[in-house]
């Protein structure tokens, strides 16, 4: 009598614990659940690195590492350097591939790109400008260098003509061998310049009579990185840049590429940038 009924004792205790091990499963604790509320209200913002002309993504590489040791995600997209109607939409098909806050930030030509590309993406909560370009709805680059014409960008140039999809024929951009390092980068050492003219992506000449769609930094909040030194983009029209955008400005005395040459401070104002959206 005893053993009969022993028996469906023992499956009523399996199928209970079985449902509650099912349950445990499937059901997060309520300290599991708070620390997932928690950690995404702290998840930090992406950091998205706009490289300009001449230049690739390898740019970033000295700033790269050190916001990923902070805990930042960071993207370095190909900017195209096919001209503003092709670049801003592709930096903003990036952009909007992304999830959560962004700090979108921009060197030298890239700034131009941002300025555009941002221009109606909600997510994006801060610009920071590296020795870029910050051009308003209307303007194009050439009539704003014309404002401040001490560039040394005109004088080293190599112009060579390419076809378009369409059959037309359009003028790349390089910087000649023996202009590249003064122009572009003259505090860093010849062996980095060599490697970088050698590999320099150039950028299309529309890029600098194409007209500026959309002026993001009216919007947004923005930082900047001002290079004393710049034989490129001239200190004065980078301060004109920057004041008109209402960036807090840093200044520092490097040529074009801060980012490579002194790559502390730019990644110190980067986070900057990323805390005040935080």
């Amino acid at each position: 009598m005893h053993a009969r009924s022993a028996l469906p004792r023992r499956m009523v205790l399996a199928v209970a614990a079985g449902g509650l091990a099912a349950a445990l499963l499937t059901v997060p604790s309520a300290s599991a659940a708070a620390a997932h509320d928690e950690a995404s209200a702290t998840a930090k913002p992406t950091i998205v690195l706009v490289h300009g002309g001449f230049a690739d993504a390898s740019g970033w590489n000295g700033v790269i590492p050190r916001l990923q040791e902070k805990g930042y995600p960071v993207v370095a997209p190909a900017n195209p350097l096919r001209g503003l109607p092709t670049d801003a939409p592709y930096i903003a098909s990036v952009l909007k591939s992304i999830e959560g806050p962004i700090v979108l930030v921009g060197h030298s030509y890239g700034g131009a790109v941002i300025t555009n590309a941002a221009v109606g993406i909600s997510n994006v909560k801060a610009l920071v400008y590296v020795a870029g370009m910050v051009p308003d709805e209307g303007e194009t680059l050439a009539e704003l260098f014309a404002k401040y014409p001490t560039s040394q960008i005109p004088d080293s140039i190599r112009e060579v003509p390419f076809t378009n999809a369409d059959g037309s024929t359009g003028i790349d951009l390089y910087l000649k061998p023996d202009k590249f390092r003064s122009t572009f980068a003259a505090d860093l050492p010849a062996s980095t310049t060599r490697l970088m003219q050698a590999g320099q992506r150039p950028f299309a000449a529309s890029s600098y009579t194409d007209k500026t769609k959309g002026a993001a930094w009216r919007t947004i909040p923005s930082w900047a990185v001002m290079s004393t030194q710049d034989k490129a983009i001239p200190p004065a029209l980078q301060r004109f840049f920057f004041k008109r955008a209402r960036a807090r400005i840093t200044e520092v005395a490097t040529s074009h590429v801060p980012m490579i040459s002194q790559p502390s401070v730019v990644t110190r104002v980067i986070q900057e940038a990323a805390r005040a959206v935080d």
